[in-house]
Formats: C-alpha cells, structure tokens, sequence
C-alpha cells in the first residue's frame, strides 16, 4: 500500500498542473485566470526541485515547455478551436516522449524495479499509446461540441482515463511482482 501512494504522489505532482487549470476553470470560468494559475504552478514545481538541488527529469521539463507555450499561446489568441485542439498536440508530444525505453522507471518503487522491470518498459509504452489515443479523441471531440461540452468530456476522460491506467498498471505490477517474489524465495530455499 505504500508503493501506491508513493506512485499516487508522483503522477498526482505531475498532473497538478491540469487539475489546478481544471478546478479553476470550473469553478470560476475564467480561462485566463485557469492558464495563468496552471502555468504559474508548473513553474513553481520545477523551481522547487531545482532549489531542492533535486534532478528534474526530461518529461517533468518537456511538461513544463509545453505548459509554457500552450499557455502563452492560450493568451494571444482568444481563438476556442485553438484552444480545444491544443491539447491534441500536447498529448502526441508527450506520447512520443513516453516511447522512450525506460521512462517510466522514476515512477516505479525499488521492488517493483527488481522484480517487474519489463512489465514498467511495457506500461511505458501502454501510456504512450493512450496519449496517441487521446490525441485523436480530442480533435474528434473539439470538431464536434461546443466549448462547454468539450472541457466537460474531456476533462473527465484526461483524468479519469489516466487514474484507470494507473489502477491497472499498479494491479497487475503489484500481483505480478509478488508472484514473481514468492518464486524467487522459493526456489532460493
């Protein structure tokens, strides 16, 4: 249980951003204010490590480009289409980055490193894929609602469908990884 909530705690950091942006918006409807606050975060989070003298690893930074300039973006164009396919080109963004081998490991408790280190590569990849999945879902959605439905729907899905893949991932890891475990205490006695 520990691991989880170690692991709740990384992917939770990570995506403070967007729920920062999210809960703003909905609760005042101000999509500057939402932008501003989510950007302003984003760079406080990345600031804290680097005083921290803690490494900051390259999607932590390639979420922080992106924030940045999607942000800015956001501010000099009033345009809701711009606004609504933006996040397509942050999801194949972060989807390519998340094929990089490996990428997954910080996320991954020392345990799960020793015994399930090929179900993190495959995981990686699983993410990927559902940032590309996502990516063709948002310009799907933002062609064909209007911009009060669109932050609705996808809203529930960027988070619901990541909390789903983080549910997942941690139960078959978890039960893989104690299996694997018991086998190897068993066949060292």
């Amino acid at each position: 249980m520990k691991d989880l909530f170690q692991a709740s705690r990384v992917l939770l950091a990570d995506m403070a951003s967007t729920l920062l942006f999210l809960a703003v918006y909905v609760l005042t409807d101000n999509l500057f204010l939402a932008v501003g606050l989510g950007m302003a975060l984003g760079v406080a989070q990345i600031g804290w490590l680097l005083v921290k003298k803690k490494p900051v690893e390259a999607l932590q930074w390639m979420s922080l480009i992106i924030i940045m300039a999607s942000g800015t973006a956001t501010f000099f164009t009033s345009d809701p289409l711009f606004i609504m396919l933006k996040p397509t080109v942050i999801y194949v963004v972060v989807g390519v980055v998340m094929l990089k081998r490996g990428w997954m490991n910080r996320y991954l408790p020392p345990i799960a490193l020793a015994t399930v280190p090929d179900l993190g590569v495959l995981f990686g990849y699983a993410w990927a894929g559902l940032m590309f999945f996502s990516a063709a879902l948002n310009i799907a959605l933002a062609l064909s609602l209007d911009v009060a439905t669109w932050a609705a729907v996808k809203s529930v899905w960027a988070i619901g469908s990541k909390v789903g893949l983080f549910l997942i991932q941690y139960a078959i890891m978890k039960t893989t990884g104690v299996r694997r475990a018991r086998a190897l205490m068993a066949a060292a006695t």
